[in-house]
């Protein structure tokens, strides 16, 4: 399958300024660039999608460039409902190394862009290349800028955005004039990377869209030379139409461990959430959140028709998004993990690898020659399902507590052997 056939296959295609597909399978130079805010310390599922349509352009021979936005994260993108408050400089410079490290995992060699995360060294055809538009928005002069780029573009271009439309409308909450000018920045971007590597393409969000075409006239005005933008639509839950994102609040973080905000999804709640998706949204997920094949996925798909109880399209999805972004072996060890908790398989059945695997992604204590025991209350509370023994006899006493699936209500209990403890409903430890 060519390029261009995967993205509009895959639903990697919304606005864009090439006329026809069908060239960029041909396209001369081979480069573009994707960049993303640090507007919190971990991407989601919303900006995975766009880093997996960039996995699809890397896979058809194109080189990347993963520009953080450690410059453009001091405004923040304008959003249509108010101004974003502004991150301190301390905050903003945690969080670009944070999700530097999110793109780099997806985009690298042995990331999404291998059709199937080999680990390969002959798959490791290309350079990754990350940037930052602090790195030359530090020094710049104000006025040059103003002479460069802010003359390029009309006031009456700029307002006819839709965001900025919506904002100084009636009603509407004002702007700043440093949100307002964010366009201009962004821009600014494109044309700096085309003067320094020569990228003539910029992927992106559909609502980056006309932020990035600004970019486009700046490098025909001041280069004489064409340049383009093809974005990726805004991910919308076919159910609940709501959009993939933490401004909606319903977040799903890439990040499996808490970076000091909390804004963290651990492995095992990031493969439930794949799996627990309805028929109707599994064909149009698995397409955008995995690198299975056109034809893999559609024999998962007609086996998922004959056999829906088996959920077999929701496994492949949760199995296929979760080793892009956490790999194989915690992919692995999630799948094993809710086969103990909601199948048919045993702690006992499991081989030593197995258990190393499952302890990565559950609050572990651990048993040895000089504690050979541990109460359940103990348990509870080093393990962080609860916050203090009295909660946790509460929790005992309350019916809500379960060892290897068994309901305990003696708050006196010891965990001699290896066990899964549960509380509630979706929480979970490890002892062993």
């Amino acid at each position: 399958m060519k390029l261009s056939e995967e993205l509009i296959w895959r639903g990697f295609m919304a606005e864009t300024t090439i006329k026809d597909p069908a060239t960029l399978d041909t396209r001369e130079n081979k480069k573009f660039y994707f960049g993303a805010d640090p507007s919190a310390d971990s991407l989601t599922i919303g900006n995975l999608a766009a880093l997996m349509m960039c996995a699809c352009f890397v896979r058809h021979g194109y080189k990347p460039y993963l520009l953080v936005g450690g410059a453009t994260g001091q405004i923040g993108d304008p959003k249509e409902t108010g101004e974003r408050e502004l991150k301190s400089l301390e905050e903003v410079a945690h969080n670009k190394a944070c999700i530097k490290k999110q793109m780099e995992a997806v985009i690298s060699p042995d990331g999404a862009a291998n059709t199937k995360n080999d680990g390969d060294p002959d798959n490791d055809n290309y350079e990754l290349t990350m940037v930052d538009n602090y790195d030359w928005f530090k020094d710049i002069n104000y006025l040059d800028f103003l002479r460069t780029v802010g003359k390029t573009f009309s006031m009456t271009q700029l307002l006819d955005r839709k965001f900025i439309q919506s904002r100084i409308g009636e009603g509407g909450s004002g702007i700043s004039y440093a949100e307002f000018s964010y366009a201009l920045i962004q821009g600014y971007d494109f044309w700096h990377l085309y003067k320094e590597y020569g990228i003539d393409l910029q992927l992106c969000g559909a609502d980056q869209y006309g932020n990035a075409s600004t970019g486009i006239s700046l490098i025909r005005k001041n280069e004489g030379a064409e340049a383009d933008v093809w974005s990726i639509p805004l991910v919308i839950d076919p159910v609940t139409g709501r959009k993939f994102g933490k401004s909606e609040g319903n977040a799903v973080w890439l990040a499996g461990s808490d970076n000091g905000s909390g804004n963290f999804t651990s492995v095992f709640d990031f493969y439930q959430f794949w799996l627990n998706q309805p028929d109707e949204s599994v064909e149009y997920l698995i397409k955008i959140y995995t690198v299975y094949s056109k034809e893999e996925i559609e024999k998962i798909l007609a086996e998922h028709k004959e056999h829906p109880e088996l959920r077999i399209a929701q496994k492949a999805l949760a199995k296929g998004a979760t080793e892009v972004v956490h790999g194989v072996t915690s992919a692995q060890a999630a799948i094993t993990l809710t086969e103990i908790l909601f199948g048919n398989k045993k702690l006992g059945m499991l081989s030593e690898t197995e258990i190393e695997g499952i302890a990565l992604l559950l609050p572990t204590i651990k048993l040895n020659e000089e504690r050979m025991q541990i109460s359940l209350v103990d348990v509870l509370v080093e393990s962080g399902l609860v916050s203090s023994k009295t909660e946790a006899r509460t929790m005992i006493k309350q019916n809500a507590i379960s060892v290897n699936g068994e309901k305990v209500t003696d708050e006196n209990y010891i965990v001699m052997s290896l066990s899964i403890i549960k509380r509630g409903k979706n929480k979970f430890a490890l002892v062993k």
